[in-house]
């Protein structure tokens, strides 16, 4: 349980500079691009830094979604509470996802920045996006039904896919619920176990300034920052779409429920230098689970609509795929109608839903989407093959502060919104964690 409005806050004391994880991430992360641009060579060898990293948080993510699901659902008592915040989320997820989209459309139209360029279709090297069309091909709504239901409950965790171990979760979560006083030895266990796995995550987080470096060495070695000069309208134009979005579109529902967009920016700035660095939203999600909690979110709200919004509240990949996609249509001279662009629209809402929130992710959801489009050739993507990376940055950062601004909403619609302790975490005073939760990153 959270602590009620009235109890007294227990304040944490502030660590040095030095010992800030958001200090050492940024100063991992100019590291990185020094050694990518003056020894590109020795800048891809350290590749696998980056990937280490991903691979061991991509380890504890499937135990820390189940747990974290299971008890959230499990406390809050009654089945109608479980099915008005889920309700409530994926209200809130289908509104913004939309918008994002919507502004995406927008601003290409308005911008036009493939405007120009000439690009004759044939001349396009369609292998070099073969396999992404390909697995375009194979994400089918059907398929992608079918594909959330595991072989087993065990093999949705073991797997670590996201959407089978909220599926596995929700489902165990209301189990329990449905029991009652009978599943309480259980969820004594389970919580202990969640107090492991957390205290697991925070010694995972420690080697975060080290994967961080080792991915934009890469990055910058691979690519060269010369790379991003040959389209830097594109790259320009999404950045600068995407902070639009995330100022004025959820700075505005910020507003509207009491709070400043960028203090919580401000507060979640260590996980934010860690997306930049990893290029995935996924590195941060243990530890936006538990900065939520420890700014007075409700659990149970925190453990349905973080883990879900993974999956179903991607605003950056949203802005992205429609940009992205009358992009190369301007670029390639192919005129697409109003019609054809509110069919864009509507199959970006279906497949950009259940992308993760990792580096490729969203070009197959954009393969996808022009698959439908058959005026707009899908070799086109051989254009932003080279900055895709450097994109993909951006759709993460996107996508990782709408599902922060997602889960205050939510709970502030819950009246599941401790106000003291999330005003103290806004005004930046170090907080301790909550009881029911062990202290994951120090700040």
């Amino acid at each position: 349980m959270l602590p009620s409005p009235s109890s007294p806050i227990q304040t944490a004391p502030r660590l040095p500079f030095y010992r800030q994880l958001y200090v050492q991430v940024l100063a991992a992360i100019a590291l990185g691009v020094l050694i990518g641009h003056f020894w590109p060579e020795a800048g891809v060898q350290l590749k696998p830094l980056g990937e280490a990293f991903i691979k061991l948080v991509k380890m504890i993510i499937a135990p820390v979604i189940f747990l974290t699901i299971v008890t959230g659902i499990a406390g809050m008592k009654e089945l109608g509470a479980i099915g008005r915040v889920a309700a409530k989320a994926f209200g809130y997820f289908l509104t913004f996802s939309t918008l994002a989209l919507i502004v995406g459309l927008i601003v290409a139209n308005v911008v036009q920045p493939g405007a120009g360029l000439n690009i004759d279709p044939a001349t396009l090297d369609a292998g070099k996006v073969a396999d992404y069309a390909h697995q375009a091909h194979e994400r089918t709504l059907t398929g992608f039904l079918m594909s959330i239901i595991p072989a087993t409950m065990v093999s949705a965790v073991a797997d670590g896919n996201i959407l089978q171990v909220l599926f596995v979760a929700i489902l165990f979560g209301i189990a329990l619920t449905m029991i009652g006083d009978k599943a309480a030895p259980l969820m004594t266990v389970l919580e202990s176990a969640s107090h492991a796995v957390f205290k697991l995550v925070g010694f995972l987080m420690k080697a975060a300034p080290i994967g961080a470096f080792g991915a934009m060495a890469f990055t910058i070695g691979e690519y060269g920052v010369g790379t991003l000069a040959n389209l830097a309208g594109l790259v320009a134009t999404f950045y600068l779409t995407s902070l639009l979005f995330v100022l004025v579109v959820l700075g505005a529902v910020c507003w509207a429920v009491g709070f400043n967009i960028l203090h919580l920016i401000r507060y979640l700035k260590a996980e934010l230098l860690l997306v930049l660095g990893t290029s995935s939203s996924e590195a941060a999600l243990p530890s936006l689970i538990e900065k939520m909690e420890r700014a007075g979110c409700r659990k149970s709200v925190v453990g349905l609509v973080v883990p879900t919004g993974y999956s179903f509240n991607l605003d950056g990949t949203n802005i992205y795929m429609t940009l992205a996609a009358l992009f190369i249509a301007q670029a390639c001279n192919v005129h697409i109608s109003l019609e054809e662009q509110i069919l864009l629209l509507l199959v970006a809402m279906v497949s950009s839903k259940g992308a993760a929130g990792v580096t490729g992710a969203g070009f197959i959801t954009l393969a996808a989407t022009l698959s439908i489009v058959p005026s707009v050739p899908v070799a086109g993507m051989t254009l932003i093959l080279g900055v895709d990376r450097f994109m993909s940055e951006c759709r993460s950062l996107t996508n990782f502060v709408g599902n922060a601004v997602a889960t205050v909403v939510v709970s502030a619609w819950e009246k599941g919104l401790d106000r003291e302790r999330f005003n103290a975490a806004m005004a930046g005073i170090a907080l301790d964690p909550t009881p029911d939760m062990e202290e994951v990153v120090p700040d």
